[in-house]
């Protein structure tokens, strides 16, 4: 009767270092993981629409040749300075940030990465949802993986229209 209760024993150690093992194998890919996709940017996942930011509010515009022209007023979601959102037209999407009193920007919302949508906004920065890519309000490349600065378009701003040419 010793040996069945040796047997079992053994088995039981055995299962024990077994689910040690896996344990600590989670942990180690978790940690590598971690590792791989922080060095891809701020520690943002690799999956579209995974980076938890703010997003982008929608504004609308109208679109004569290669022109926009936006109404800001009390209701629209760029009439305070630091603001920023998506103007969708017929000309594609881009970015527009109130950054001044009198001053905005204007930029394409297609990442310089790997061609996403930026739709998100924080900390006075657009940020890419693919790979966590960051650009100031002009444009330009705050954090990879992106190299290259999102195209800028010339603005006008006449106290109550904001226009765009494109």
């Amino acid at each position: 009767m010793t040996i069945p209760l040796q047997l079992e024993e053994f088995t039981e150690e055995r299962r024990h270092t077994r689910r040690q093992f896996c344990t600590y194998t989670c942990q180690a890919v978790s940690v590598l993981a971690a590792g791989t996709l922080t060095a891809c940017g701020h520690g943002s996942p690799s999956s579209p629409g995974s980076v938890s930011v703010a997003q982008l509010p929608n504004v609308s515009g109208s679109v004569a040749g290669r022109t926009i022209t936006v109404t800001v007023d009390a209701a629209s979601p760029v009439v305070n300075v630091g603001s920023a959102a998506m103007l969708q037209t017929s000309l594609g999407r881009i970015l527009i940030a109130h950054t001044a009193a009198s001053a905005f920007t204007a930029v394409t919302a297609t990442c310089t990465h790997d061609a996403c949508t930026i739709t998100g906004f924080e900390d006075a920065e657009y940020v890419c949802p693919c790979h966590g890519s960051r650009f100031a309000t002009s444009g330009a490349v705050l954090n990879g993986p992106a190299q290259r600065a999102l195209q800028q378009f010339a603005t006008t701003f006449d106290g109550t229209v904001l226009t765009v040419s494109v």
